[in-house]
């Protein structure tokens, strides 16, 4: 079994927890979440702790999906408690971003605004030239922010475009640097 899966989620203050026989359903003060077991997979609530284990300990494919169910049960668990966020930069002469109501206008040097209005549970925030992704779920929050560097993701020329804090960008030599060493 899965070193990930035999570990226990401990379930905080404020969050409640209903387990049926194939559907887990969690909900908090962000949000509620709810999660369809795999074939193979039980969850027990056993004194204010969540527990994953599969249904046949003999079948090789029980311990990666307890691991997997474990992982993402927690996920769900600390999301609707504390939430998750993603911080993307702009970086580029003229680049702005901004919120509008609920949506998220970005200027990127196209001959058009980029308008993204965000799915259920997410919220924007615009600082510094910093866009705050966050949501109660940890999969839709990387997704939305994946989507939204897509539009102008870093070149290596010059590091232009729209990148993750603290994500570094490979740099790349111009043509006047190669052209100066050849004679």
């Amino acid at each position: 079994m899965s070193k990930i899966g035999k570990q226990q989620i401990i379930v905080s203050e404020g969050v409640t927890v209903n387990v049926t026989s194939d559907v887990v359903k969690v909900s908090g003060p962000k949000g509620e979440k709810e999660f369809v077991l795999p074939s193979g997979i039980t969850v027990s609530l056993i004194d204010g702790q969540l527990l994953v284990s599969p249904t046949n300990q003999n079948n090789p494919k029980g311990g990666e999906l307890s691991g997997l169910t474990r992982a993402l049960l927690a996920n769900m668990v600390r999301g609707v408690v504390s939430g998750f966020e993603k911080k993307l930069e702009l970086s580029g002469v003229g680049y702005r971003a901004q919120v509008q109501g609920q949506d998220l206008v970005l200027s990127l040097g196209f001959s058009h605004p980029v308008k993204f209005t965000p799915p259920a549970g997410i919220t924007f925030s615009v600082g510094e030239n910093v866009i705050t992704v966050s949501g109660h779920d940890k999969e839709l929050v990387g997704n939305t922010a994946a989507t939204i560097r897509s539009v102008r993701p870093p070149e290596p020329y010059k590091g232009k475009g729209i990148k993750y804090v603290g994500e570094r960008v490979r740099r790349k030599a111009g043509k006047a640097v190669k052209a100066v060493g050849t004679k």
